[in-house]
């Protein structure tokens, strides 16, 4: 069974403070197709992730979707920008699957975010964390083979291969489907 509150877990988070922190979360589920964030609109909230796989995606100057983030079981599912910095957001957020997660309202996190020290703690590693992962991606992108991107697309987020549409892992990966057909062929050998 998935624990999506084990994000919080983690950290030095007091019980009776977790249990504040999880009683502000309301349950949420999402039929495959929803998006659940449109471009041009403002992020009100983060969802933690039960079940299901969400992807975030932009339009590129030829009007193409390209995914920009892969959102899974346990994951925090987020718009950091729009969030946080009250401006609307450039990405869509799409449920690949039928989806369960846990809302969290912007105001309700500020609130205990300032009232209990040890998740403002938790907050600024998991956003140090974020911004890691990012700065990697962006590195990764330049540095790393579109075949050694998808080895490690497939090592660290395996359940992208059973739900997402390949037109999506390709987008994601900066390939064509064609690359990309050939990059699991190659990969199978």
């Amino acid at each position: 069974m998935s624990d999506p509150f084990q994000i919080y877990r983690k950290s030095a988070i007091s019980p009776s403070d977790l249990e504040i922190i999880i009683s502000r979360h309301q349950p949420l589920s999402f039929n495959k197709g929803d998006v659940i964030l449109k471009e041009g609109k403002l992020a009100h909230e983060y969802y933690l992730l039960e079940s299901g796989l969400i992807r975030s995606y932009v339009y590129d100057y030829e009007g193409q979707e390209i995914t920009t983030e892969f959102f899974g079981s346990n994951e925090v599912v987020i718009e950091v920008t729009s969030l946080f910095l009250k401006i609307p957001s450039q990405e869509n957020m799409q449920c690949l699957t039928d989806c369960k997660v846990w809302k969290f309202e912007y105001n309700d996190f500020q609130e205990l975010y300032h009232a209990i020290p040890a998740f403002n703690e938790w907050g600024r590693a998991w956003m140090t964390y974020a911004l890691h992962l990012m700065k990697k991606r962006s590195i990764d992108m330049v540095s790393l083979s579109a075949s050694q991107r998808y080895n490690q697309l497939i090592a660290n987020k395996p359940q992208i291969f059973q739900f997402a549409p390949l037109k999506h892992i390709a987008s994601y990966l900066g390939v064509t489907d064609t690359s990309l057909s050939r990059i699991r062929k190659e990969a199978l050998q």
